[in-house]
């Protein structure tokens, strides 16, 4: 007889979860797909804006060349 899933928690629903894919896609399909559907957190447009700011084309020139030597 099949586990239906509203008799499992959470937990054995995410594992269940895991091993199906580990099954049917191995190691590497499986934490492709885990990475292809995570949301992540956060905003990343503002944590971009707060780490590199608005640079004006100089500014970017300069770190170019700083780059290349």
């Amino acid at each position: 007889m099949q586990t239906r899933a509203s008799d499992l928690t959470m937990e054995e629903i995410r594992s269940a979860g895991l091993n199906a894919l580990f099954e049917n896609l191995g190691v590497v399909g499986m934490v492709r797909f885990l990475q292809y559907t995570d949301k992540g957190q956060g905003d990343y447009t503002k944590e971009r804006d707060a780490w590199l700011g608005n640079p004006d084309m100089d500014e970017i020139a300069r770190e170019i060349k700083k780059m290349k030597e």
